[in-house]
C-alpha cells in the first residue's frame, strides 16, 4: 500500500509529502515489487477476477499475480457491476484477435452454500457434461475478496447467480499462510483458480511452477513481518 507521512509542528509548515515509487507492472512499491514470482502458464480456460475494490491495496493478495502469470485472463476492479458491463465480461473476447471465435461458457467459481438460502439466491444451473470433453469453450469466473465480500458481490450481481458453478473439494490445506482463514481448506484466489484449472482442463503439471513461486511469494510476505 502506498503510504503517505506527513508531520505537522505547531508554528511551521508541515513537512512535504514522501509517495513510493511504484512497479509499473505490478503496481506494488518498488521495494516491494512480485515481478520476480510472475510464471508465464499455458493454460486452455480462460479467467477474468472480479476483485473487489478492498483487496486493490491488499499487499497480501494474490490475484494481480495470478493475473500477471496468466496469458489469458483479465482482472477488474468492482463491487457491483452494471449488466451490459458484466455481460461483456462474461462473454466478448478478451483478446481482440478473438473476435471472430463464438463466446465462451461463462462458469462461477464458487461453491454451493448455506448461505445461497439464506440470501434467497436462486439454485444454479447445471453445468452440461459435454461441455467438459473441450475446456477451451470455457471461462472461469473468480471473485477475488474475503467470504463475506464475495458473498455480497454474488448477492449484488444477478447475472453471476445465473451462471454454473464450479466447487472445490477435497482440497489440501493452503499455504496461503499471511492471512487468517477459518479452515485449513480455504484457499488464496491464487491456489483456488490454480486447483480450478487442473480440475476442469485435467492437467496437473502446467500450474506447478505457478504455485511454487506462490509459495516464493508468501516466503516473501512472511520475510516482511520478521523485519
Amino acid at each position: 500500500m502506498l503510504g503517505l507521512l506527513s508531520s505537522f509542528h505547531s508554528g511551521t509548515a508541515p513537512a512535504c509529502n514522501t509517495k513510493r515509487l511504484s512497479c509499473a507492472i505490478c503496481m506494488r512499491p518498488q521495494s516491494t515489487c512480485i515481478c520476480q514470482w510472475i510464471t508465464p502458464t499455458a493454460h486452455e480456460v480462460e479467467v477474468v477476477i472480479l476483485q473487489h475494490p478492498l483487496e486493490v491495496a491488499n499487499a497480501k493478495g494474490s490475484a494481480r499475480l495470478l493475473c500477471l502469470s496468466l496469458p489469458h485472463s483479465r482482472m477488474v476492479t468492482g463491487e457491483v457491476f452494471a449488466e451490459q458491463e458484466l455481460q461483456t465480461l462474461l462473454t466478448a473476447p478478451l483478446q481482440p484477435q478473438a473476435a471472430a471465435h463464438s463466446p465462451k461458457h461463462a462458469i462461477l467459481l464458487y461453491p454451493d452454500t448455506p448461505q445461497d438460502k439464506a440470501l434467497d439466491l436462486p439454485t444454479p444451473p447445471v453445468l452440461a457434461g459435454a461441455l467438459l470433453r473441450d475446456p477451451s469453450q470455457f471461462r472461469l469466473i473468480v471473485l477475488d475478496g474475503t467470504w463475506r465480500k464475495s458473498r455480497k458481490m454474488l448477492y449484488l450481481n444477478p447475472l453471476l447467480q445465473q451462471l454454473p458453478r464450479l466447487s472445490l473439494r477435497d482440497m489440501p490445506a493452503s499455504h496461503y499462510l499471511i492471512r487468517k482463514a477459518h479452515s485449513p481448506d480455504q484457499l488464496s484466489t491464487l491456489e483456488a483458480t490454480c486447483a480450478a484449472l487442473m480440475q476442469l482442463e485435467g492437467r496437473i503439471d502446467p500450474f506447478q511452477p505457478l504455485l511454487r513461486a506462490f509459495d516464493s511469494f508468501v516466503a516473501q510476505q512472511l520475510g516482511y513481518r520478521t523485519k
